[in-house]
């Protein structure tokens, strides 16, 4: 088994369809989202360049089915070259004081347990040789942001950890820090803003793949 595969929770659109299309030259994409048309659509740009992917609609909170998944992967290829982390629940700006529960719910969910559970899952598929990456966003601390910057942080936070862990054992686990993007959670967060001057999630792609030789 030589070809390689490549894990990419939140492939649905933004950064992470860019690095499913960008990686699809070279790897066997697995991609993850919630929205299964955008999967689709995903899945017929890869084709169209001469790429191939395996569509997996599920939230990645979902315990069991991100279990099932692991399992499928293994069974299929018995390993997993590439994880690459860009799912995240960007809560509505508020005042720490007027958090909605709901909202802090779901961003602890995504943010934080999907991400503590997934580790472990996929740390023996990625073995020794893996990379694993993840996306940091230094918001934690700035008004407004509580439940997506308390959150986030906490997931850059564990990534960090088994980062240091695993740096002469393997899998490699980098944390980079993406310049802004025209995405739909960043046009939540700042309303009106210039978009022209943000990064394309193409061109970030590209910066990531080279910049980690992917």
């Amino acid at each position: 088994m030589t070809q390689k595969i490549a894990l990419i929770t939140g492939a649905s659109r933004g950064l992470g369809a860019a690095l499913a299309e960008a990686l699809s030259s070279d790897y066997h994409i697995v991609a993850v989202a919630r929205t299964t048309g955008a999967l689709e659509e995903l899945d017929d740009r890869i084709q169209a360049k001469g790429g191939q992917a395996t569509l997996a609609p599920m939230d990645i909170s979902n315990t069991d089915a991100m279990a099932q998944l692991c399992r499928s992967i293994h069974d299929r290829w018995g390993k997993l070259d590439l994880w690459i982390h860009t799912a995240v629940h960007g809560a509505p700006l508020t005042p720490a004081g007027h958090i909605d529960a709901k909202d802090w719910d779901k961003s602890v969910s995504i943010n934080v347990t999907a991400t503590g559970r997934l580790i472990p899952f996929l740390s023996p598929l990625l073995g020794t040789d893996g990379h694993a990456v993840f996306f940091d966003d230094p918001r934690g601390g700035q008004k407004f942001f509580g439940s997506y910057g308390a959150t986030k942080a906490a997931q850059i936070a564990l990534a960090r950890s088994w980062q240091a862990e695993t740096t002469k054992t393997g899998p490699r686990v980098s944390v980079v820090e993406p310049n802004g993007m025209p995405t739909g959670t960043r046009a939540r967060f700042f309303p009106g803003e210039e978009r022209a001057p943000l990064s394309h999630p193409r061109d970030e792609a590209a910066r990531v793949v080279k910049d980690l030789s992917l």
